[in-house]
């Protein structure tokens, strides 16, 4: 196939991945989004096959059936609530596609330009595959959410990355020494470790966002290693995506880019006040016939999902509350923090797939100045999103990071199976404030039982 109508095709695919993004932008054109970006992609394959100088089809084959096969059991058997985890692990997946490719394109005659891509695919794809998986296993539960933290840390990462980019520089100079890329990928490695564990669980969310771009910038650098037009703009887009997220984030959470790009950010080693301290004779427990009773003299109501929305399944219960108390007269509205649940857009995801419509959906900053006028904020498995400490505590791990402020509403009802702390690990004043009532129990079993109530009265 000529070059010519190759480049051809890849400019399509490019175009189609630019409208996929724009339609990624809104929930009511998101499925079109998606449908431009998948058709996009095979455009860029199916240019790719036909093109000289590729594999035997046979192994192609092979390879779609496997990657099918996997994917599809993937769709159906993973959670939502597992969801982050897994867009985590595809980043590392994507990150070490790259490592390998460019590791097989070395020759002993390896141009200037090629080597300095070579070199950054290995470099960032490594540390996108090692951080990832440091990030899905802190997800996953099979790693401490915890920060992991030693004096030093910023030296020796510092140290390592300096030692990647050295090699890299030495194999630049001396292609022809190709055993040299595997040391860098294996520094990059250590680095893509060190760099995550760091980490706190309740920062995870910009951390995948942050992978994410990583991964990108990886497949850009790959696709100068294979001269391949399509890969390089896909791999921008999501690099430039990707950094452009995690920085609108971080603004969210009132953290610094840099501290993300170093790790650790968010991480502290100081030790937070105890649980008893917080909650001693304060909590107080309530019913769902007592709440039905508040939503009964309310006249608006605001509603705070969180994570354990998700892993109680509860979205369509939260649906079925809220078109009940609205049959009442009552004004409902969402209030959903950038960064509730374990990745971004998650709520949003959720409960558009309960069907809420997305006008019902409000910012942070947009919920924020009428809670004070709110009869009842009902936060439902939500925790680190809503804590006063990151208003009152300079020195706890959320400290500075915007929340919303259901502790202003006039009678706040939280449902939590128990006190057990968010992802932050840190105890929540809300919850014995003098003016919150603790709903105890699954999330889906009490919103049941709070409809149930509301539909005999």
């Amino acid at each position: 196939m000529p070059s010519a109508l190759v480049n051809l095709a890849y400019l399509a695919s490019a175009i189609l991945f630019v409208f996929a993004f724009k339609g990624l932008a809104h929930p009511r054109t998101a499925v079109r989004g998606n449908m431009l970006g998948a058709t996009g992609m095979l455009v860029a394959v199916a240019a790719t096959l036909v093109n000289e100088q590729i594999v035997s089809f046979e192994i192609i084959l092979a390879g779609i059936v496997v990657g099918s096969a996997v994917g599809a059991i993937l769709a159906l058997k993973v959670r939502m609530t597992a969801m982050p985890q897994l867009v985590g692990l595809l980043n590392g997946l994507g990150g070490g596609a790259s490592v390998l490719v460019a590791g097989s394109a070395l020759s002993a005659i390896m141009p200037t330009t090629t080597g300095t891509a070579t070199v950054a695919s290995g470099i960032i794809g490594a540390v996108t595959f090692w951080g990832s998986l440091v990030a899905f296993g802190k997800l996953q539960g099979l790693v401490s959410e915890k920060p992991i933290l030693y004096k030093g840390r910023h030296f020796v990462n510092l140290l390592l990355g300096l030692s990647a980019l050295g090699l890299g520089v030495w194999l630049v100079i001396e292609p022809g020494v190709t055993s040299t890329y595997w040391i860098i990928v294996a520094v990059s490695s250590v680095l893509g470790v060190l760099l995550v564990t760091p980490i706190g669980g309740a920062d995870m969310p910009v951390v995948i966002s942050l992978l994410n771009s990583y991964s990108g910038l990886a497949a850009a650098a790959t696709g100068f290693v294979l001269d391949n037009n399509v890969l390089i703009i896909s791999g921008s887009l999501v690099g430039a995506s990707g950094i452009i997220l995690t920085n609108l984030m971080c603004k969210a959470m009132n953290r610094p880019l840099t501290n993300v790009l170093v790790g650790g950010f968010g991480a502290t080693l100081q030790k937070p006040a105890g649980a008893e301290d917080i909650y001693a004779g304060k909590v107080k427990s309530t019913s769902p016939e007592e709440v039905g009773m508040l939503f009964e003299g309310a006249r608006r109501v605001v509603i705070v999902p969180g994570y354990g929305m998700a892993v109680g399944q509860a979205q369509h219960a939260v649906r079925d509350l809220a078109n009940l108390i609205e049959s009442k007269g009552i004004e409902v509205e969402f209030g959903i923090h950038p960064v509730a649940g374990r990745m971004p857009g998650h709520m949003n995801v959720l409960l558009a797939e309960a069907g809420i419509p997305y006008e019902k959906l409000k910012e942070m900053d947009q919920v924020n100045p009428d809670l004070e006028q709110t009869d009842v904020a009902l936060v439902v498995g939500a925790n680190d999103v809503v804590n006063p400490l990151a208003r009152t505590d300079p020195k706890c791990p959320i400290a500075g990071m915007p929340i919303i402020n259901v502790d202003k509403a006039k009678t706040v009802v939280v449902i939590k199976r128990s006190l057990s702390p968010g992802f932050a690990g840190i105890p929540n004043p809300l919850f014995a404030a003098g003016n919150t009532l603790m709903l105890f129990g699954d999330a889906r079993k009490m919103l049941l039982e709070l409809i149930s109530v509301l539909k005999e009265t």
